[in-house]
């Protein structure tokens, strides 16, 4: 899966990464409200504090502005699939939403809990539906 990643053209890449994120977003935060969650976490993308700002200078209470918050995500995004690419693993949706959601450092060595695994699936469902939505737009 990694050698078709490497080779697929930019567009294909970009349509899998705003699937993913999408899909994250409809799992963390589908109404788009402006309430924090349990531990804090703003956005469309349910960020920390703390993950914000490794990817921006900007106030976290803008982490509401679903342009800033995409910025960002796609930041975040990228660095994912930099670390698990580094540790062999395939920068899959499935893989993406592991680390997203337990941190790269427990999908990297797998002791994710079951919740993040379901979470996991979520996502690639989602991801795989609005991948053939795209598919079948584009015919």
């Amino acid at each position: 899966m990694i050698a078709l990643s490497l080779l697929a053209s930019p567009a294909l890449r970009a349509s899998e990464r705003w699937e993913t994120l999408e899909a994250i977003h409809w799992i963390e935060n589908p109404r788009d409200s402006a309430l924090p969650g349990p531990c804090g976490e703003l956005g469309a993308y349910q960020f920390r504090e703390a993950t914000w700002h490794k990817y921006t200078t900007l106030p976290f209470a803008r982490a509401v502005e679903r342009p800033v918050s995409d910025d960002v995500a796609i930041r975040h995004y990228e660095w994912l699939k930099q670390g698990l690419v580094q540790h062999g693993l395939a920068p899959s949706p499935y893989n993406i939403a592991l680390a997203w959601n337990a941190g790269l450092s427990a999908a990297v060595r797998g002791s994710v809990r079951a919740a993040t695994r379901d979470y996991a699936e979520r996502v690639t469902n989602i991801a795989e539906s609005l991948h053939h939505t795209q598919v079948a737009s584009n015919r």
